[in-house]
């Protein structure tokens, strides 16, 4: 095999094992937020929002910093500390004995966080432009198979002790810090390196990469609305499905890996076909309406197996963002895809902010006694709304302009 595909499969690995880590707690964390509040579902969904927003600030703060420490230091030596970090954290959060420590450990996890991001700088990396969609599917697909696997052991583990599956994401997180150390190879040249620099590095300059060209502007606006519509799904989610189906941690996690399953059967296997197909203009439309539908079936649905109806409907959406990221990588040079994959998770950090404050509150007021009607999935229907204005912005981002105009729509 050559050094290309090794190291994409090596990145693969990592990427499934970062998390399977992070998806064994999706069914869990919830609920544990809500056992310290007495099982108020509505005050637990407020301050499980807090919980967000305050990971999302750590995201916004440091994403930037980690990504121009890779176009610095190699992307290597900054997957391999994250990896180290985030184990240490599940584990303190394992034994955190009350919700502000629990709340410190969200905290520290929103720092250590960034082996994800530097990944997708990494494939950039190793890959050829016109190969990066599939690519980048492909690290979408080791999401799928992590959230395949993740939340239904973390419903199991959870159905055992609301604290095991903590302790697994960390010995899971540590164990990628070792597979890393032995496998993993540094894929960004020393002469291809930049210069460390703050104003990279600040979080709010480093967003003015994004307005170098009008495509990479517009597709940043439309990953932007499509990460802020995402966060409904760890914010109010797992809450939403006990609330209004009556589901347990395990059905949950059972859930999950179904959306998971999914969702890396479109990214890994349907990405290429229907990109070559419909062209990247259009497969990125499509994606994104299929969000649209998707999401109105979650809100809709009164009961369980019609939410369950909109799982591969949903899972569609994901030609979208892989489309998106390999169009705007082809707009700035090898020596700044680490500060592209920073900004753009300065988006996601954004994004992440305003998501779980905006969704949870949502959900409260739409279940609360004071609801001027109720309306459980409100928070879904919300996030389709934002899903079809990013279809506008991004069709509008995408029209056929010099000469890519005819790469965009064949």
């Amino acid at each position: 095999m050559s050094a290309r595909p090794a190291a994409v499969r090596f990145i693969f690995i990592l990427v499934v094992l970062d998390v399977l880590a992070l998806g064994i707690i999706i069914p869990v964390l919830p609920k544990l937020v809500e056992s310290f509040m007495g099982g108020d579902t509505a005050r637990a969904a407020e301050v499980f929002g807090v919980f967000g927003t305050a990971w999302a600030l750590m995201q916004f703060i440091f994403m930037p910093i980690v990504g121009a420490l890779s176009d610095r230091f190699g992307r290597r030596p900054v997957i391999l500390v994250s990896c180290l970090g985030m184990g240490v954290d599940y584990i303190f959060m394992a034994l955190a004995p009350t919700l502000t420590l629990l709340f410190v450990g969200r905290v520290i996890s929103g720092i250590t966080a960034a082996s994800i991001t530097t990944a997708f700088a990494y494939i950039s990396d190793v890959t050829p432009p016109d190969k990066r969609a599939q690519s980048f599917g492909i690290l979408g697909a080791a999401f799928g198979l992590g959230f395949v696997l993740g939340p239904a052991l973390g419903g199991v583990l959870g159905g055992v002790d609301p604290r095991l599956p903590f302790w697994v994401a960390g010995t899971l997180a540590l164990a990628n810090a070792a597979y890393g150390w032995f496998v993993l190879p540094e894929s960004l040249a020393p002469e291809k390196r930049a210069p460390f620099a703050w104003k990279r590095a600040n979080p709010v300059a480093s967003l003015k990469l994004l307005r170098s060209h009008h495509e990479l502007f517009g597709l940043s606006a439309m990953l932007f609305l499509m990460n802020l519509a995402h966060m409904v799904l760890p914010s109010v989610a797992v809450l939403y499905m006990g609330y209004r189906y009556g589901w347990g941690e395990v059905t949950v996690g059972l859930v999950l890996a179904g959306v998971g399953i999914c969702s890396m059967a479109v990214q890994g296997g349907l990405i290429k076909p229907m990109v070559k197909r419909l062209g990247e203009r259009r497969a990125i439309a499509f994606g994104l309406l299929f969000g649209v539908v998707g999401f109105a079936i979650y809100g809709l649905a009164p009961v369980g197996w019609m939410f369950l109806v909109g799982v591969p409907v949903m899972a569609m959406w994901g030609l979208a963002g892989p489309t998106a990221q390999s169009i705007m990588t082809r707009q700035v040079s090898e020596s700044e895809q680490g500060m592209l994959q920073g900004a753009i998770a300065s988006l996601m950090s954004i994004a992440s902010l305003i998501g779980p404050g905006l969704f949870t509150q949502t959900f409260a007021i739409f279940i609360g006694k004071d609801a001027p009607f109720h309306l459980p999935g409100a928070a879904f229907l919300v996030a389709g709304a934002l899903l079809l204005a990013a279809t506008i912005i991004g069709w509008r981002a995408t029209r056929p302009r010099g000469t890519d105009a005819r790469a965009l729509v064949e």
